[in-house]
């Protein structure tokens, strides 16, 4: 099921991870994310009106999310799935880490 992570040992370094499918279209959303932040940055810098650079802010949050819901998803159902069928330590861990990070993204 994979090798145990030398820095965290309660997780594993799978082979495959659930987002792996859809990498290149996370990429492609990363990467024109990456534009939008160059952008503002330039509104900054040519000082452009207040509520522009905030609708901006808006689309890039928004964007941000739409790709954190998909890897959370994603992990969900590959590697949570996955740890639940075998059952144990390692289902209980996975369980608790996706709830964290479901908690940390319902805060932020």
């Amino acid at each position: 099921m994979g090798t145990t992570n030398p820095v965290d040992p309660g997780r594993r370094d799978n082979a495959t991870h659930g987002y792996i499918s859809a990498k290149d279209s996370y990429l492609k959303r990363l990467k024109r994310i990456e534009g939008q932040s160059r952008g503002l940055q330039r509104m900054v810098e040519e000082e452009k009106y207040c509520i522009d650079i905030l609708t901006q802010i808006s689309a890039m949050t928004k964007a941000l999310q739409a790709v954190a819901m998909g890897l959370l998803e994603d992990h969900l159902s590959h590697c949570v799935v996955d740890a639940a069928a075998t059952g144990g330590a390692e289902s209980d861990a996975k369980i608790r880490e996706a709830t964290e990070a479901i908690r940390r993204l319902v805060n932020s």
